[in-house]
């Protein structure tokens, strides 16, 4: 009785998701649905499909339902009647079906449902998290001038209104970067070089620096992708313990960072979590990526940090059925490993639930002061 009084009060938890993207507003066709499922940036190969893959094995299994189908049907099946219904009616079916309260949409990429639309389709509160590189490449399409590109981005910057900001800086560079901020004659020669090359994405170390310390100042959380991601990154660059310094180095602002994913690092980002008061994580995209073993995963992330550094997200982008899964994979996750130590004695259940609330809903809540997280 008391794993199955533990799983019910999980699956009752409103969730916050802290970083998602948005929803392609399309029916995809096989080949661009299983690119969504890989973060592979490359073509299928023809003699294999990422149907075939943890991922794609989680769609068949926890998705077919929501759609009307059996667990397990066929991926030929799975997307017929997916056509038949339409991208609305699917997304709004796997949203609802998710019990995700509340999402923190990063805004950053160039397609997919805004705020506004997602909110309106899911029926939830929806907030914005601003990628500053986005920011950053904005301001200098503007046609601004080398020296007036560090104020204007500062101005750019304050105008929003978002919950927090993301930085991209592992893709672009790597974590392995000058952690001190750089002065402004630097970033304006840097800027001056950028312009002038025509480049359509910041790159340059100095100028991402500028970019992460600019969001210190603005004093909103941070947002970091850490570790697993597409090609355009060099994992081996994006360990957060190359953070260590840039972390100190942040402290005395008063600033939250959150470092994203974290997958294969989540035990180096839980090290991080441990000792800096600042520092939060998670192991969103990894949950839906390695699917039916999500569950060691999250065990994992759970062995060294304090629970209240620890927070839940899906990174969910493109397709809704990663939105869904996410929350539906830490659901049944989150209780497999507490009810373990429920069961041994090791942990009270009520104690179980009170970490369960904390990682799904209170920790988001607190850490960006959302005033309309679910209760």
């Amino acid at each position: 009785m008391l794993v199955e009084s533990l799983a019910a009060e999980i699956e009752g938890i409103a969730l916050v998701d802290h970083h998602a993207h948005g929803v392609l507003p399309a029916d995809p066709g096989r080949a661009e649905f299983e690119g969504l499922l890989t973060e592979s940036d490359r073509a299928v190969p023809p003699w294999m499909t990422q149907f075939d893959s943890p991922l794609g094995f989680a769609v068949r299994r926890w998705c077919a339902p929501v759609l009307g189908l059996a667990p397990h049907t066929s991926p030929e099946e799975y997307l017929a009647v997916r056509r038949s219904l339409g991208w609305n009616e699917v997304t709004r079916r796997l949203l609802d079906a998710s019990g995700v309260g509340c999402v923190l949409l990063e805004t950053g990429l160039d397609s997919g449902l805004g705020v506004a639309d997602l909110a309106r389709l899911s029926g939830r509160p929806v907030h914005e998290v601003v990628r500053l590189e986005a920011v950053l490449e904005e301001v200098a399409r503007s046609g601004v001038s080398a020296v007036e590109l560090p104020s204007r981005f500062r101005e750019a910057l304050a105008s929003r209104s978002p919950v927090g900001l993301k930085s991209i800086i592992a893709y672009r560079y790597g974590f392995d970067f000058d952690p001190e901020p750089p002065g402004e004659a630097e970033v304006v020669r840097a800027a001056g070089t950028w312009l002038q090359e025509g480049a359509p994405r910041v790159s340059d170390p100095v100028l991402l620096r500028f970019a992460l310390w600019a969001g210190v100042e603005r004093g909103l959380p941070i947002q970091l992708h850490t570790a697993y991601g597409d090609p355009d990154l060099e994992l081996h660059r994006c360990d957060p313990l190359l953070l260590t310094r840039f972390i100190k180095n942040v402290e005395p602002h008063g600033v939250d960072l959150l470092l994203l994913h974290c997958y294969p690092f989540h035990r180096n980002a839980a090290y991080l979590a441990q000792v800096f008061p600042h520092v939060h994580f998670d192991v969103g995209l990894a949950i839906n990526h390695t699917g039916a073993r999500s569950e060691a995963v999250i065990a994992e992330s759970l062995e060294l940090a304090p629970f209240a550094k620890v927070l839940y997200s899906s990174d969910a982008w493109g397709l809704p059925e990663l939105h869904h899964l996410g929350a539906r994979l830490w659901r049944t996750g989150m209780s497999r490993v507490l009810a373990r130590h429920v069961e041994s004695g090791d942990w009270h259940l009520d104690d179980a639930v009170r970490v369960a609330r904390m990682i799904g809903r209170d920790n988001a809540g607190r850490v960006y002061r959302l005033r309309d997280a679910p209760p």
